[in-house]
């Protein structure tokens, strides 16, 4: 529900696409998923492997990561808001993850304290979140080295000046 929505709510999928279109990205561009980098794409799948292959305890244990989301997603607001006061309007996932994250965590700690009975299940539970984070530094160190320090994507990858040669263009 949180990411594909239902009749009556837009899920996170379509509010990503509502932020990328505020910035004057394509959606059908942004769809097609083309200039991702090469290392979300890994870490996705990562990501994808671990719930496919892992416990269902251990699946939802991952999602511990949410714990920490509710202060870290409201200080990113406030500094879009603060830097790109255009976006402010199309600032929905963001607004929506404010009360899903926290909901998502109270979930998982339940089931957790519910399901991981055994030592061997509470270390389980863990390592799942510790494994999630690990994934999730892996995302913040490709992000990092392609877009700030040295600032090289990799071929293929999103380049921020050719997009602000296509604004302009589009502006012009």
């Amino acid at each position: 529900m949180d990411h594909d929505g239902d009749e009556r709510h837009n899920g996170g999928i379509l509010r990503w696409i509502k932020l990328a279109e505020a910035t004057e990205l394509d959606k059908e561009r942004v769809t097609r998923g083309q200039e991702v980098l090469p290392a979300t794409r890994f870490i996705g799948n990562e990501y994808l492997n671990l719930v496919r292959t892992r416990p269902f305890l251990e699946c939802v244990a991952s999602s511990l990561t949410e714990l920490f989301s509710r202060d870290l997603i409201a200080l990113r607001m406030e500094k879009m808001r603060l830097h790109y006061p255009w976006l402010a309007s199309a600032l929905d996932y963001f607004e929506a993850r404010l009360t899903e994250a926290p909901e998502d965590a109270a979930f998982a700690i339940q089931y957790g304290f519910d399901h991981a009975a055994t030592r061997a299940e509470q270390e389980s539970v863990i390592q799942a979140l510790r494994d999630k984070c690990d994934i999730l530094w892996a995302q913040l160190d490709a992000l990092y080295f392609a877009y700030v320090e040295p600032g090289w994507p990799p071929p293929g990858a999103f380049r921020i000046e050719n997009e602000a040669k296509h604004i302009e263009g589009n502006r012009g």
